[in-house]
This record gives C-alpha cells, sequence and structure tokens, in this order.
C-alpha cells in the first residue's frame, strides 16, 4: 500500500500534535494540563493528566520561641529609646523578625509593653527564686547585698524594669502585669518570713530600688541595712 505526502504529514502532525488539538477542541482554555501518553509501566486505561502548576511552597517552620524573642526584644528597645518610643518596627528589627510578626502576637503597642512587662517581671522573679535558694545566713545582710546588686551590677535592667512597671500609670491595660509582679514578689518574700512580713519586705525592696534609680547616688549598706532592720529586727536566719 502506498501512502501520499499528506498522508504521511497528516499521521505525524496526529502524533505530535493529537492531544493538544483534542484539548483545544474540548475547550479546555486556560487550564494547565499535560497528557501523558501510555508508557511501559503505564500501559492501556485512560491517559494520566499531571499539573504543571507549581506546587504551594511549604509551611513555615513553627518558632515557638518568637513571642518571647519579641517580649526581649521590647524590653530592649525601652531600654534604649523610652516606653514613649516604643513601635513594633523598631521592636521588629531589634528582634530580627519580619514586621508582620510583631502585629501578629502584639496587635497594640500596649499587648506589646504588656508582653514586656510580663517577660521582665518572669526574670526578676526566677532570678529572685534562685537568689532565695540559695540564702544562708542573716537575712538583712543577704537583702541588703541584693539592693545593692540591682542598683550597681544590674542598674540598667533594674531601670527598664521601673520605666514598664510604672507606664501602668497611665496603660491600664498594664495594670493586670503589674499586679501580677507585686503578688509574686510578696508571696517569693513571704515564703522566707510569714506572710505579712513578706509583704512588708516586697514593698520597703521596691521602694529602695525605685528611689535608688533616681538618686544621683546608691544608698549605703548601713542605710539599707538599717531600713531592713526596721522590718526584720534582729538578726534573721534564711
Amino acid at each position: 500500500m502506498s501512502f501520499s505526502v499528506e498522508n504521511m504529514r497528516s499521521e505525524q502532525h496526529e502524533r505530535q500534535f493529537g492531544d493538544l488539538d483534542r484539548i483545544a477542541r474540548a475547550g479546555w482554555h486556560g487550564r494547565l494540563v499535560k497528557v501523558i501518553r501510555p508508557t511501559a509501566g503505564n500501559t492501556g486505561g485512560t491517559p494520566k493528566r499531571m499539573s504543571t502548576t507549581q506546587p504551594a511552597p511549604a509551611a513555615r517552620r513553627k518558632d515557638p520561641a518568637r513571642p518571647e524573642r519579641i517580649a526581649r526584644a521590647a524590653i530592649a528597645v525601652v531600654a534604649e529609646r523610652g516606653v514613649d518610643k516604643l513601635t513594633h518596627r523598631a521592636v521588629a528589627a531589634a528582634a530580627g523578625v519580619p514586621l508582620g510578626s510583631t502585629t501578629y502576637y502584639f496587635a497594640t503597642l500596649d499587648d506589646l509593653l504588656a508582653s514586656a512587662l510580663r517577660q521582665a517581671a518572669a526574670d526578676d522573679v526566677a532570678h529572685l527564686r534562685e537568689w532565695a535558694a540559695g540564702l544562708d545566713g542573716d537575712l538583712v545582710a543577704a537583702l541588703t547585698d541584693l539592693v545593692l546588686h540591682y542598683l550597681g551590677p544590674a542598674r540598667a535592667q533594674t531601670a527598664v524594669e521601673h520605666q514598664l512597671y510604672i507606664a501602668a500609670l497611665h496603660k491600664p491595660a498594664l495594670h493586670g502585669a503589674s499586679q501580677e509582679w507585686d503578688s509574686a514578689l510578696a508571696e517569693l518574700f513571704a515564703s522566707l518570713v510569714d506572710p505579712a512580713t513578706g509583704r512588708a519586705l516586697s514593698v520597703v525592696f521596691c521602694g529602695l530600688l525605685l528611689q535608688g534609680i533616681v538618686r544621683e547616688s546608691v544608698p549605703s549598706r548601713d542605710e539599707i541595712e538599717m531600713i531592713f532592720r526596721r522590718v526584720l529586727p534582729g538578726p534573721a536566719e534564711s
């Protein structure tokens, strides 16, 4: 049997473009599909269609530490610029996260400040618990050393903690966090003595720190010991 040139061209066209022609006639415009002819490993049956659309990007890994990192960055920004200069953008830059992350976790500046206050309080209480666990000897002397530490080597930390705490005066959203901090300190000091004396110690302790960071000179050891002995007469064992 002989074939004309036209027949040969028709058969070649059908082999190369038949699938695409059928797709076009079926009206599948805009659908990016690829028709796969049966192969050795796929014999018989209906030809498979494989989407050429790119797969969706994999979900970002969860970062459970990100909220805490943002809160700590907020503390750093307050320490450097003050409460009034706190912005989501500045915190995002300090935390090394996208701006959207700060607003995702903390929608408002008050939310951001509250998170910073709670983080500062948690760090402070954790430090005090570690201090209390190592007590051995005169409690008045130990409290005096603690105050001198907060007003000396840890003065910058003490200053930013009080900036965040005092911000609650004008920001009702911070009231809860500041009161939680007060309660945690009173509870910690009460574990060393009794509830009433523990409350008195926490008030005196915080008052000494607040006065100490606004004074040009740090109170002397004798002055601080005298104040604590008014609350705890005589040497007190931990």
